[in-house]
Order: C-alpha cells, then structure tokens, then sequence
C-alpha cells in the first residue's frame, strides 16, 4: 500500500501567508504525473515555521485537493500526513487530526532536540501508534533530530505495533538501510522508503520499495519511472535514469532543504521562492548551480543565472 514514489510537498508562500491556490496547483501536477503519494508538511513542508491552525489546514487541503485530482487511472494518491513533534502530546493531537480528516496515513519525525533513550523513543511511538488505526511511517533523520533511532528499537516498534508500517530512512547510510531491511523482512507489510533523492537506487537495491522525494516536487515522472523500473528488477533502466537526474540531487541539498527546491521551483516558475526565516535565499553560486542542472534535464531554456 506505501511503496512506490511519494512526493515530500513544499508549503507554497504568498506574502508570508500560505497560499491554498498554488498548493492545489503542485498537488494536480502531481497528480497528472503519476506520483503515487503526497507527504504535506513535513521537512520540506516547513513546518517547523507553521502555526498549528496552519498545519491542520495544510493536511486538510492535501486530502481534499488529492481527492479531487486523480492520478492518470483514476486513483486517488495516498496522503501520508506530516505529524511529527518533539513533544509527544502534540504529535499524538496532529496524529489524531490526520486521523479524523481522513489521511492514509501518518509520517512522525523521531522527536528532535530532547535526545531521548532508546526506550523514550519506543514508548512515544508506542503512544502515537496505539491512539488510533492510522498507519504510521516513522522517520529516521538523525542529521536533523540529533539523534538516531536504532534499527533494534524500531524491530521492536514495528512487531509490537501493528499499525506502525514503515520507516523512511533518512539516515544517510545504505548499511543501516540494509541491516533495517534484514532484521524487518519477516514482519508483513512493513516497508522502507529512501528518503535521500541521491542515494533511492542504492537503498532499493539493498530492500527499500521507494521514496518519499524532495526531487519529485521537479521531476515526478522520471522518480515514479526510476522507482517502478527498480521494483520490476530492471537495474539498467532504474541506474540510467538515477544517474541522468543525479547533479540536480545534489544541487537541491547544497544549502539544505527546502531552499534548494524552493529556489528550482520558482526558476521554474511554479514558487514564488518565499521562505520563512530562518530558511531564506540561496547564495548566487547555488542558485546557479541548481540553473544549470535543470538547464542540463531540458527543464529550462537557458542557465544564465
């Protein structure tokens, strides 16, 4: 049910205020290209800049604009709602909102900046999972969180919570993703998902079924290619289209997320670039370098920045 290409949405700005029209916009791109999912509000999302009424209405909108742009075969994406917090009562009050507004499922950040034990991880989790049937992706980001979740502790999430069913790993290393793979392949329907652009193939090729992608917000046709192609087992096909699309990967994370893509997408023409600080522009040389990238893909006419 969650595997495939999922796109992590940007929080579109207009004069500092959310903006409902251009988010329906990028979810109908997405829609029209094939992206099996949507993930609001997370990372890329900016929500640590969100107020809590605007993160409720951000999930509330991507379930209804999903439901009203179809993908290509007539099915709706999957809404995978961005709930997490460090604060185990606020995540369990977006978990349960995600909950009632009709979201797929849930994606909760390993709590940041608190560094919990192992064991405070497991019982916040614990928590989250049992309020309601909701499936829950756990997220592993410790460049981000300070802290790593042990692949032990989420073995023992995810055989004593049914309904925690997947982790993106965004821990930035294949070996962890192939141990977490090991140790999880006999739990049914539990599921791995990259969530680096640049190291999807890698992760796939060791048991991963896809991603949850900042590149998708620019390229969703050639992720949801590159992804179907590595789950048929055509490695030719799948490392072609990795490696064609790889500069632009790196040129996203020069200055970190979301700068990078907010800044592609508004060359692109479809942001207006705003961030909310601390976030804001990229310096020239990364600008440039996310011009030439999409100049080199055919996505722009010229790469004069």
């Amino acid at each position: 049910m969650f595997r495939g290409s999922f796109t992590a949405l940007t929080t579109p700005f207009l004069n500092d205020a959310f903006d409902p029209a251009s988010f329906e916009k990028q979810i109908a791109f997405q829609a029209a290209n094939g992206t099996q999912g949507i993930v609001p509000v997370g990372t890329t999302g900016e929500s640590p800049t969100l107020s809590h009424e605007e993160h409720h209405q951000v999930i509330e909108l991507a379930v209804k604009f999903a439901k009203k742009h179809p993908m290509p075969n007539g099915a709706p994406m999957k809404v995978i709602a961005g709930t997490g917090s460090n604060s185990t009562a606020e995540a369990l009050d977006l978990h349960k909102f995600a909950k009632k507004i009709g979201a797929d499922a849930a994606l909760s950040v390993v709590p940041y900046y608190n560094k919990p034990s192992q064991e405070g991880l497991y019982q916040h989790f614990k928590t989250l999972a049992a309020a309601s049937d909701l499936p829950v992706i756990l997220y592993n980001i410790p460049g981000r969180t300070g802290i790593t979740m042990s692949n032990a502790t989420t073995l023992r999430l995810a055989s004593d919570c049914p309904t925690i069913i997947g982790m993106k790993e965004a821990t930035g290393s294949v070996d962890s993703c192939s141990e977490l793979a090991r140790l999880t392949a006999n739990i049914k329907n539990f599921t791995i998902l990259s969530g680096d652009d640049s190291l999807t193939l890698p992760m796939m090729a060791v048991g991963a079924q896809g991603v949850i992608s900042v590149a998708t917000n620019i390229i969703p046709k050639q992720i949801r290619q590159m992804v179907d192609a590595a789950l048929e087992n055509n490695l030719t096909e799948a490392r072609e289209i990795h490696l064609r699309h790889y500069d632009l990967f790196k040129a996203l994370f020069l200055e970190g997320n979301p700068m990078g893509v907010k800044t592609a997408m508004q060359l692109l023409g479809r942001d207006t670039g705003e961030m909310r600080l601390p976030c804001c522009p990229v310096t020239p040389g990364t600008r440039t370098a996310l011009r030439i990238a999409l100049f080199n893909l055919g996505l722009i006419t010229d790469n004069i920045a």
